[in-house]
């Protein structure tokens, strides 16, 4: 038959038993509306936390670590070469923390295409001192407008501007947990002691607070030169060196090469925050999982009306046979039922889901660890409502081939004789 006939058929089903089709309905509506609302916040919420650690952490960390030297003099000597070395409290090897020739280094980095953008550090132990009151703290003399642009910095700004720093090169941008223990306000100055007993006065022209307390507590950042003066070095002092690339995925291979072409510690991402991205991943296994639950319970729920309609519909089928219509056709009819109902479903679905998705994102939502964030963070991602769309298709398809089957079974010679 036609398709346009069988459509019609099935049309008609669907209206006749108009509050089965609307419970049908609601079932792939609530299951897909629940599954949009559900991601969308979800992964929105694991960007905000992945924001918190990815944006501020430099994709590879170039510096110089402290260690034990790895071969000691009696492996050198050749008395001793066929002996078992027994060697106790092997000390540290005399080395500095910082970054020698680092020039060159940097002009190397830059020239590479995987490279986006570098950030050379010079970080120092420090005090904050305020009247008789001193706090420990860490201070990171950095290129501002670099930070900002490759590890979007501004937006852990909450008082003042970031750019305030590079036209003051006795200006701080202190940590807000450290502004708030000292009672300091913008435009305040704050003492600040090297562990070399070196001191500077600095202005306050911004707080920084990046929702991590223990970083907030202790860590405050100011120009490049005023970092290498606190600590009495040359102006080619450098302790780390920050790089951001293109692609992530080129992070793990190109650390590798730093360490064996330039002899330093470098450590990319993807290692220094292993445990972060392992929570991540589990959290969107579960949020699909549980959205996933949501659209196969729904599809259980067609699957036991189209295969009650199957029953209620037992004479329009012996009819419908014994009028010509084939085994195929009166599959065919019950399937576009179930098609009609998981479209009319997921369409409404969809528009409840994004509905519900703006309402979230438009809610407030104010945190003191967060004070740059206003409301709940929701990800719009096209490909939820693709993926929502399809799943639904998927779910009320197979939903209804077993009672479409069975409707394609009927003997309408047993049915009619009954009658």
């Amino acid at each position: 038959m036609p398709p346009g006939v069988l459509l019609k058929i099935a049309r008609t089903h669907l209206l006749a038993r108009k509050r089965q089709t609307a419970i049908a309905s609601l079932g792939v509506t609530f299951g897909i509306g629940t599954f949009v609302i559900l991601v969308s916040f979800m992964t929105g919420l694991n960007g905000l936390l992945d924001g918190l650690i990815l944006n501020r952490t430099p994709h590879i960390r170039i510096y110089n670590e402290i260690k034990p030297s790895e071969t000691q003099p009696i492996q050198n000597s050749e008395k001793y070469k066929n002996s078992l070395h027994v060697i106790h409290s092997i000390k540290p090897k005399q080395s500095k923390i910082s970054i020698y020739n680092n020039q060159p280094l940097i002009a190397a980095l830059k020239k590479d295409p995987r490279v986006k953008g570098i950030t050379p550090v010079v970080g120092a132990r420090v005090f904050y001192v305020s009247g008789a009151i001193q706090l420990n703290g860490n201070l990171f003399g950095v290129d501002v407008q670099e930070q900002t642009r490759l590890f979007n910095f501004g937006d852990y700004i909450t008082k003042g501007k970031s750019e305030n720093l590079a036209n003051n090169e006795n200006g701080i941008i202190i940590g807000a947990g450290v502004a708030k223990k000292l009672s300091l306000n913008l435009n305040d100055y704050v003492q600040v002691i090297s562990t070399t007993g070196q001191k500077m006065r600095l202005k306050i022209v911004a707080f920084f607070q990046s929702g991590l307390a223990d970083i907030d507590n202790m860590q405050s950042y100011v120009n490049i030169k005023t970092s290498q003066r606190i600590q009495g070095m040359p102006r080619d002092f450098i302790t780390d060196i920050h790089v951001k690339l293109w692609d992530i995925n080129h992070a793990v291979g190109m650390a590798a090469e730093i360490r064996n072409k330039f002899q330093l510690n470098a450590v990319d991402i993807i290692a220094a925050n292993a445990q972060f991205e392992t929570g991540t991943k589990i959290r969107n296994m579960i949020t699909y999982a549980v959205s996933i639950t949501l659209l196969i319970v729904a599809g259980f729920g067609i699957y036991n009306i189209l295969n009650m309609l199957i029953f209620q519909k037992m004479n329009d089928i012996a009819i419908l046979k014994a009028t010509g219509f084939s085994g195929k056709d009166v599959r065919r009819i019950f399937l576009y039922q179930a098609m009609m109902i998981g479209i009319i479903g997921g369409i409404i679905g969809l528009i409840i889901g994004y509905t519900g998705s703006v309402a979230i994102s438009k809610s407030p939502f104010e945190t003191e660890a967060l004070p740059t964030i206003h409301y709940f963070p929701v990800n719009f991602d096209p490909k939820f409502y693709v993926i929502g769309t399809v799943f639904a298709m998927l779910t009320t398809f197979f939903a209804g081939l077993m009672p479409a089957r069975k409707a394609s079974k009927v003997d309408p010679v047993e049915i009619l004789r009954g009658q």
